[in-house]
C-alpha cells in the first residue's frame, strides 16, 4: 500500500508540472521538475498515457495533459454550479466594462454559453444562455481551444466555417493564433463572429489548474480596441481579473 500511495503522489506531481508549464514537457524536463529518475518518470508517464491522462506528441515525443483528465475536471462541475459561482463576478464585469459578458464551456469545436449578462444599456439584445458559438471565431472559444489538452496540435476539425470575412478558417493560421493565446493567457476577436463586434476573454481554472471555462466581453469594435488595434488595457485587465476571481471561487470549499 505505501508503494501505491507514493506512485499516486508522483503521478500527481507529474500532472501538476505539465499543467503548470501551459504546454508540453519532455521526460528529461519532467524528471528534473518532480525530482525523479528518468526511468521512473517514463514508467509513470506510460501509465498516465494508457489512462488518457496525458497525451504524447508523435513528432517531438513530448507530453501534454490528456482528454481523460479534462473529462474528470469537467464532470465535477455542472453548468448550474458554474453559473451560480460565477454570476456575481460576471455581473460586476458587465457593470464595470459596459460590455456584454458571457461565460462558456467547450463542446467539441463549439462554445456552450452557460451564463450571459446583457450589455448595460438600452440596446436590443437576445439571451444567449444555452446557445452554441463557433469556437474558432470567438474570443471565448480561442481560450478554450488553446488550453484544451490537445491544444499543442493543429486543429484537426475541418469544419472551420466562415462567419465573416475576418474569420480564421485556415487550420495553420488558427494553430498559430492559439499558440499565441497560450503564451499570453488571453484571447481576442475582432469582427470574426459578428461584423462590427469585438471581444476579449480569459480562462477560468478549476481543480488542479485545468481550464474548465472562459469568461469574456463583447461590444462595438471601437470600444474594445484602441485606434492602433490593441485591446484596451483597462478592459483586458477587467476580463483577466474576472477570470482569476471566478477561478478562486471554483476551488473554494
Amino acid at each position: 500500500m505505501p508503494g501505491s500511495v507514493q506512485s499516486l503522489e508522483r503521478a500527481a506531481a507529474i500532472l501538476r508540472a505539465i499543467a503548470g508549464s501551459g504546454g508540453q514537457m519532455g521526460v528529461t524536463e519532467l524528471s528534473a521538475a518532480v525530482g525523479l529518475a528518468k526511468t521512473t518518470t517514463h514508467g509513470l508517464l506510460r501509465t498516465l498515457l494508457a489512462l488518457g491522462f496525458v497525451e504524447q506528441d508523435a513528432g517531438s515525443g513530448r507530453y501534454a495533459l490528456g482528454t481523460g483528465l479534462l473529462d474528470l475536471g469537467s464532470h465535477y462541475l455542472d453548468a448550474n454550479e458554474l453559473r451560480s459561482r460565477a454570476s456575481n463576478w460576471c455581473d460586476s464585469l458587465a457593470a464595470r466594462s459596459g460590455c456584454a459578458v458571457r461565460l462558456g464551456t467547450l463542446a467539441g469545436f463549439q462554445v456552450v454559453v452557460v451564463h450571459h449578462v446583457f450589455r448595460p444599456d438600452d440596446s436590443a439584445q437576445e439571451l444567449d444562455v444555452g446557445s452554441a458559438l463557433p469556437a474558432h471565431a470567438t474570443a471565448l472559444g480561442k481560450v478554450l481551444l488553446a488550453f484544451r489538452p490537445a491544444a499543442t496540435r493543429p486543429p484537426a476539425d475541418p469544419r472551420l466555417e466562415r462567419s465573416t470575412t475576418a474569420t480564421l478558417v485556415d487550420p495553420v493560421a488558427l494553430a498559430a493564433e492559439l499558440k499565441a493565446v497560450r503564451a499570453r493567457g488571453w484571447a481576442t476577436q475582432r469582427e470574426e463572429h459578428v461584423p462590427g463586434e469585438g471581444g476579449a476573454a480569459a480562462p477560468v481554472h478549476g481543480a488542479g489548474g485545468l481550464v474548465v471555462a472562459a469568461v469574456g466581453v463583447t461590444g462595438p469594435v471601437d470600444e474594445v480596441f484602441t485606434g492602433s488595434g490593441d485591446v484596451r488595457p483597462a478592459l483586458l485587465e477587467m476580463v483577466r481579473d474576472a477570470g482569476a476571481a471566478i477561478s478562486r471561487e471554483l476551488v473554494r470549499p
